[in-house]
C-alpha cells in the first residue's frame, strides 16, 4: 500500500476516535497536564535553570528510593479521600468546597476517640475510632446538605461557612476541653490500639493508603452498580427529570453530601490515626479538602479519574521538595503548574472546540467515502461507454 495510502487511514482512524466521548473526556486531563508540564519548563527556563533537572530532581524526589515512595503514598492517601469526597458531590449537582472543614472534623474526633476510649482490643479500637472520624465528617456534610435540600440555601455558601467553624471549633477543643497536659495546643496521644497499622518499616506508611484504593471501589460500586448511585446521578443530571420520575430529589442532596462528608472525614481520622498520632492545632486550613477539588475536576469526577488525579498532585507535592532542595528550584513552580492543570480542565471547552473541526472534517471524509464504496465496479468505465 503506498505511503499516502496509509497516512490517509491513519488519520481517518485517528479522527474517527477523536469522535469518541470517552476518549474526548480523557484527551482533556492529559492535554492540561502536558501544557502545564511545559509552562513550568519555560518558567524554570526564565530563571536560568535547566527544565531537565528540575524534573529529574522531581521524579527521584517522589520515587527515589523505597523511602521517598512512601512519602508519595501518605501524600497521595488523603488527596484520594477529599478527592472522591469531592467528586461524589458533583455525581449530584453539587460543589462541595467544605471537604476541608469535614476533614478538620475527622481529625478532631477520631483523636477524641483514639484516647478517649481505653482497654479497647486494636482491632475494635482502630475502626472505631476511623468510623468516628467518618461519622464526624458525615455529621459536618449533612448539615449544608439539609439547608440545601430542605431551604435551597447554596450549598457553596454553607460549605465554606463550615469550614471556617470547623477550624475555630477545633482551635477552641484543642486548647481547651481536649488539651493535652502541657504548653502545646495538642490533645493527648491515642491509644497504640487505635494507631493504623504501618506495613513497610522503617517508612512511615500506614494502612490508610490501603482504605484509599478500597474507598476508590467502594464510591465506584455506589456510583455505577447500586440504585442509589443511579439516583444520585440522575439527580445531579437534571432535578426536574429525576422528580417527575419518581426519585426523590431532597433525600438524594442529603445522602450525596453526607456521603460526601464521611469521605473527607476519612481523610482526616487517617491522617491522625496514621501518622500524627494526635491532634495538633492548625491556624489555617491544610490544603487536602481544596486540593481535592483540583483533583476531582482533573479526574472529571469519576472514581478511577480521582486516583490518577490524586497520584499525579501528591507526587507533585512530594517531588517538589527535594527540586526545591538538590535543583535550587522555587517549589512554587509546582503551584503553578497545578494551577494551569486546573485552569486548562476547568476550561475544557477550548479543547473541544479545537477537536470539533476535526470531527466534521472526519465525518465529511467518512461520507466521501461512503458515497465512493456505493459506485458499482467498473461504473466508470461504463458512464464512458454510455457517453460515448
Amino acid at each position: 500500500m503506498p505511503e499516502s495510502g496509509r497516512g490517509a487511514k491513519a488519520s481517518q482512524a485517528w479522527r474517527t476516535l477523536l469522535q469518541r466521548e470517552d476518549v474526548r473526556e480523557l484527551l482533556i486531563p492529559v492535554v492540561a497536564v502536558a501544557l502545564a508540564l511545559v509552562l513550568g519548563a519555560v518558567l524554570v527556563m526564565v530563571g536560568g535553570k535547566s527544565p531537565a533537572a528540575a524534573y529529574s530532581a522531581l521524579v527521584r524526589g517522589a520515587f527515589g528510593g523505597i523511602g521517598n515512595v512512601a512519602e508519595t503514598l501518605i501524600n497521595i492517601t488523603p488527596l484520594i479521600f477529599t478527592g472522591l469526597s469531592v467528586a461524589f458531590s458533583f455525581r449530584c449537582g453539587l460543589f462541595n468546597i467544605g471537604a476541608e472543614g469535614q476533614l478538620i472534623m475527622g481529625q478532631i474526633i477520631a483523636a477524641w476517640a483514639g484516647f478517649a476510649l481505653t482497654g479497647l482490643p486494636a482491632v475494635v479500637h482502630m475502626p472505631l475510632a476511623l468510623l468516628a472520624g467518618v461519622a464526624a465528617g458525615a455529621i459536618w456534610g449533612a448539615v449544608p446538605g439539609y439547608l440545601k435540600a430542605r431551604l435551597g440555601v447554596h450549598e457553596v455558601i454553607n460549605t465554606i461557612m463550615m469550614n471556617y467553624i470547623a477550624l475555630y471549633l477545633s482551635h477552641y477543643l484543642v486548647i481547651g476541653p481536649l488539651k493535652a497536659p502541657g504548653p502545646l495546643p495538642v490533645t493527648p496521644t491515642i491509644a497504640p490500639a487505635a494507631r493504623l497499622w504501618r506495613f513497610l518499616p522503617p517508612t512511615r506508611l500506614h494502612l490508610g493508603v490501603l482504605l484509599a484504593v478500597a474507598a476508590v471501589w467502594l464510591v465506584y460500586y455506589i456510583l455505577f452498580r447500586t440504585t442509589l448511585g443511579y439516583e444520585i446521578r440522575a439527580v445531579g443530571q437534571n432535578q426536574e427529570a429525576a422528580r417527575y420520575g419518581g426519585i426523590s430529589v431532597r433525600k438524594n442532596i442529603v445522602l450525596a453530601m453526607v456521603i460526601s462528608g464521611g469521605l473527607a472525614g476519612a481523610a482526616g481520622a487517617v491522617q491522625v490515626l496514621g501518622l500524627q498520632h494526635k491532634f495538633l492545632d492548625i491556624f489555617s486550613f491544610t490544603g487536602y479538602g481544596f486540593d481535592g477539588i483540583a483533583v476531582a475536576l482533573l479526574g472529571r469526577n469519576h472514581p478511577l479519574g480521582v486516583l490518577a488525579g490524586a497520584c499525579l498532585f501528591g507526587t507533585l507535592a512530594r517531588g517538589a521538595i527535594l527540586m526545591q532542595s538538590i535543583a535550587r528550584i522555587p517549589k512554587e513552580i509546582i503551584g503553578i503548574v497545578q494551577a494551569t492543570i486546573v485552569l486548562v480542565v476547568a476550561a475544557d471547552e477550548i479543547i473541544r472546540r479545537f477537536i470539533a473541526p476535526r470531527r466534521k472534517a472526519a465525518a465529511a471524509t467518512a461520507t466521501t467515502a461512503a458515497a465512493a464504496s456505493e459506485v458499482p465496479a467498473g461504473g466508470a468505465e461504463g458512464g464512458a461507454d454510455h457517453g460515448a
